[in-house]
């Protein structure tokens, strides 16, 4: 059965998963949610995800919750060769980080800042602008030494970093300033598979 996708299409939480179920060649249906009409907190939605929110992966009446924890499921069942989720420790643990990250410093740094933009969040503006930029700075070192988050090919961690990176300067986060990370976007952008972001015209794309 083809695997189904809630989402919301400006949401980078879901784009991600949307993300690797097109990198892994797997056949999915996406299914937008009425955020408007709040069909993701209807009794129905929170039988499948307690907390009612989005991305939701059904597998087959098999329900799969949490954007990362998409990307390691996707990975672990139908992803035969192990290229996006390390089969030895070492790898595996690095891309655990990764999807920390994208978790934690991505999703209260360029994420955050997109939110205020794109959806009227009230968050600091000046605050996730300059945590975006602290992130970023980092990670420009790090992939100043390789192509990708983890080595020499991509795996879930970048697919876990790639949305909110790529849209932030939808939350006035300026990327001029970091090449290797741009080079890395691109480098994400040509994978065989590779699914857009829908963007919005808001921050820095409002005056482009």
């Amino acid at each position: 059965m083809t695997l189904k996708l809630y989402r919301h299409a400006l949401s980078g939480h879901a784009h991600r998963a949307e993300l690797a179920l097109s990198l892994l060649g797997l056949p999915h249906q996406l299914i937008d949610v009425d955020f408007a009409a709040r069909t993701h907190k209807t009794l129905e939605f929170i039988a499948r995800h307690p907390f009612g929110q989005l991305p939701l992966l059904d597998d087959d009446g098999h329900c799969v919750w949490d954007s990362t924890a998409i990307l390691v499921y996707l990975a672990s069942k139908y992803d035969a060769t192990g290229r996006w989720l390390p089969q030895d420790a070492a790898g595996r643990a690095a891309v655990q980080a990764w999807m920390s990250v994208a978790s934690s410093l991505i999703a209260y740094g360029p994420a955050a800042a997109r939110m205020v933009t794109v959806f009227g969040a009230r968050f600091d503006a000046d605050e996730v602008i300059g945590r975006a930029h602290g992130l970023f700075k980092v990670m420009e070192g790090e992939l100043a030494r390789r192509p990708f988050l983890v080595g020499e090919h991509a795996t879930l961690a970048d697919i876990a970093g790639y949305s909110y990176i790529a849209s932030a300067p939808e939350g006035n986060v300026d990327l001029a300033p970091y090449p290797a990370l741009r080079a890395w976007l691109a480098r994400v952008e040509a994978l065989p598979g590779f699914v857009p972001f829908k963007t919005t015209a808001a921050g820095l794309r409002a005056a482009a």
